[in-house]
């Protein structure tokens, strides 16, 4: 089997959408503006450093889940998907997808933004495998905690191998394309690295291994 593997945030889309959900969640008034900013700032400061606390970042954004009806909450991601991710599709990316498409490759996304918010976007690009981190769910509500593996640094290593034993695949040639350096576990392991648009990091690593590095920006 053939696959291709994406990054969500800043590889095919132009933003971070656990920030443009903070964000959205602020203009609508749900969460106080100022305290949710001082704490996001500080975990992306951290995830550029790459030294975030994935589990302790998770908490916080899945925070915004609790105390929301389903329906409040699909209404309120349908609204935020229209506003905030649709205008920053990458039309690079999706002619990237094509290609491996056209090509009969498997493709999925592997990211470290939660399931709620990264299924709709993988829908949108009509990607239908998809690894993310697994919102807890009891009971039909969110609990603002986490199930399972955070799919974060080598956590995509573990969680991408435990995909493949679990559906019983085994992997033949696989491309991995992403913009940070927190993916360089699963870069080095992957038959075709891609940097797209890196940071300063990745970029340094992309050339002493000479990966290729891309851009999907216009």
């Amino acid at each position: 089997m053939e696959i291709a593997l994406f990054d969500l945030d800043n590889t095919l889309i132009a933003g971070d959408s656990d920030c443009l959900w903070g964000e959205f969640m602020t203009e609508k008034g749900l969460v106080d503006a100022e305290d949710y900013a001082n704490k996001h700032e500080r975990f992306y400061q951290d995830y550029l450093q790459g030294q975030l606390n994935i589990n302790e970042f998770l908490g916080f954004q899945l925070a915004t889940l609790v105390d929301h009806d389903l329906d409040e909450l699909f209404a309120l991601r349908e609204e935020y998907i229209k506003k905030k991710i649709l205008p920053i599709l990458l039309k690079q990316a999706k002619v990237l997808i094509d290609q491996h498409r056209e090509q009969g490759h498997e493709l999925m996304i592997i990211t470290s933004t939660n399931k709620f918010l990264a299924e709709p976007i993988a829908e949108l690009f009509g990607i239908k495998h998809l690894i993310a981190c697994e919102p807890e769910f009891i009971d039909g509500n969110y609990t603002g905690k986490i199930s399972g593996m955070p799919s974060y640094r080598d956590g995509k290593v573990s969680r991408f191998r435990q995909w493949l034993e679990q559906h019983e695949k085994e992997a033949c040639e696989i491309w991995f394309y992403s913009d940070s350096h927190n993916d360089i576990p699963l870069l080095e392991i992957v038959d075709h690295a891609i940097a797209v648009d890196p940071d300063e990091t990745l970029r340094n690593t992309a050339k002493e291994n000479k990966w290729q590095i891309i851009t999907s920006r216009d």
